[in-house]
């Protein structure tokens, strides 16, 4: 069975979740972004430096964590998480840890995940708010049970209007690792069938319990 744990974009959420698995335990990553770090991104997004701008940033995150912890298997790849490639991407891996800004290639790990039966931890943050949960196909709610009332235009002008900020997004990235380390150890993780709630204004956590809906295109049928 494996024990890979990818990481979909490695930004402001998957850079701190990849540097705490690195330093958590010995499971082989992925790494997957298809961008470039640029200078903006240095502030919340600790593998980087600037001696790292204009490279990609999954070689350039793969190199710090090697450089870190020389006995770490981790590979990247630099490309766009799409329905075409999703199947090669996310081969043979025991959880995925959601690290995206765009809500398409979240309903897309959401699909892709409880059609083959792989743990996800989803995680998002828009202004002073984070949140996370993980999936486990089959028992917990998924993320078309959660949201199924959101678009596109809708999360872009959010995040527009809100901004991201740095202390929430690395806070949510490490509570995935948490998760994803759950997965890998076997244990049940503290937010499936759960929503974590970050407010970053008063720096406290409060949970949700979610439910799976028995219509829900994606998880509805899974056994």
């Amino acid at each position: 069975m494996s024990d890979t744990c990818a990481i979909v974009g490695v930004g402001g959420l998957g850079a701190p979740a990849t540097a705490l698995l690195a330093a958590l335990g010995h499971w082989p990553l992925r790494l997957i972004d298809p961008d470039h770090v640029e200078l903006s991104n240095l502030p919340r997004q600790p593998l980087f430096g600037e001696g790292d701008l204009g490279k990609a940033k999954a070689r350039a995150a793969t190199e710090q964590v090697q450089a870190q912890h020389a006995d770490r298997v981790v590979e990247f790849r630099q490309e766009r998480l799409e329905g075409s490639n999703a199947s090669d991407l996310l081969a043979d891996t025991a959880v995925v840890i959601d690290g995206t800004d765009n809500l398409a290639t979240k309903r897309l790990l959401n699909q892709w995940c409880c059609e083959n039966g792989v743990a996800l931890v989803h995680a998002g943050a828009v202004g002073w708010e984070g949140q996370l949960t993980t999936i486990l196909p089959g028992k917990s709610a998924c993320l078309n049970c959660l949201f199924t009332d959101l678009s596109d235009d809708s999360e872009a002008a959010s995040c527009e209007q809100e901004g991201i900020l740095g202390p929430v997004v690395g806070a949510i990235g490490l509570a995935a690792a948490r998760e994803a380390q759950s997965v890998l150890q076997g244990e049940p993780p503290a937010l499936a069938g759960r929503l974590g709630i970050l407010n970053g204004r008063t720096l406290i956590w409060r949970s949700i319990a979610i439910a799976r809906r028995p219509e829900c295109p994606a998880c509805g049928k899974l056994a």
